[in-house]
């Protein structure tokens, strides 16, 4: 693997990842060293196949949450549930990933309701334990265990931010949207398109972004990039494909579509 550049791909089926700086150097020492690793970006950077790619890198199973304000203790911890008139214990994917030794990876944590993080912080300190109240058994995570979190510090502000308290329990990763030769090679992988096209609809992710008159919530991510380069690889002619992939998505606001589809017609 190398940390500092280059996709990082264990075998033909490892999932594809390229990195763009030390995250995959600091990702495995977290692991090796047993620390809690938090992932800052937006949307679509890049932080779940980072992720992914370092699960199968290191060999270990991924067990994924994602977050929302629904999310609960009980959701994450487990349950009693009745089946064929037995009462059975069934674990949530918290208790299990810890029980596997698996790498878990709590995505948009922010979104999660406070008595996750409270369950979450006995298991991110040097305790590494996971007490399941209604199951009355504390559960001490294996070497192997690990555990992940994310969230997009440019979406989340007020009552949604992490706590101080909460982020000083983890080391931190800041990602970004990659440097356009980057971002284009990426697009050019993922999609299956050449390098021409990639760099073209690179070129008119970065415009948008740097225009911050649309007030957009959330901008051109790479995701949406690369879904525009898949639709023009089956065929759509460029500007559809980014109408759909890309202007659409962002927006219902009416000056505003108008505003980023202009900018496609342009640079397309």
């Amino acid at each position: 693997m190398d940390g500092g550049s280059g996709a990082l791909e264990r075998a033909s089926a490892a999932p594809y990842y390229r990195a763009v700086g030390r995250e995959c150097e600091v990702f495995r020492a977290a692991y090796e060293h047993r620390l809690p690793l938090l992932l800052k970006g937006p949307t679509g950077c890049g932080k779940s196949r980072l992720v992914e790619a370092m699960a199968s890198a290191l060999g270990r199973p991924l067990v994924t949450v994602a977050c929302n304000d629904e999310t609960s203790a009980a959701d994450l911890l487990g349950r009693w549930l009745v089946r064929g008139g037995d009462t059975v214990w069934q674990d949530g994917p918290v208790t299990r990933a810890v029980r596997e030794g698996a790498i878990l990876y709590l995505d948009e944590v922010a979104e999660a309701r406070e008595d996750v993080i409270v369950v979450l912080h006995p298991l991110s300190d040097h305790r590494r334990e996971l007490y399941v109240d209604r199951h009355d058994q504390t559960l001490r995570a294996p070497p192997a265990f690990m555990l992940v979190a994310s969230f997009n510090p440019g979406y989340r502000r007020g009552p949604k931010d992490l706590k101080p308290s909460t982020r000083q329990r983890f080391v931190a990763i800041a990602l970004d949207y990659p440097e356009p030769a980057i971002e284009a090679e990426i697009v050019a992988r993922e999609a299956g398109v050449d390098a021409s096209l990639a760099r073209k609809l690179v070129a008119v992710a970065r415009k948008i972004r740097s225009l911050g008159e649309l007030g957009l919530a959330e901008t051109v991510s790479t995701r949406l990039v690369v879904a525009a380069a898949r639709l023009a690889r089956a065929g759509m002619p460029p500007r559809a494909a980014c109408q759909h992939a890309i202007v659409q998505p962002l927006s219902d606001d009416l000056a505003t579509l108008q505003a980023m589809q202009d900018v496609v017609d342009l640079m397309l």
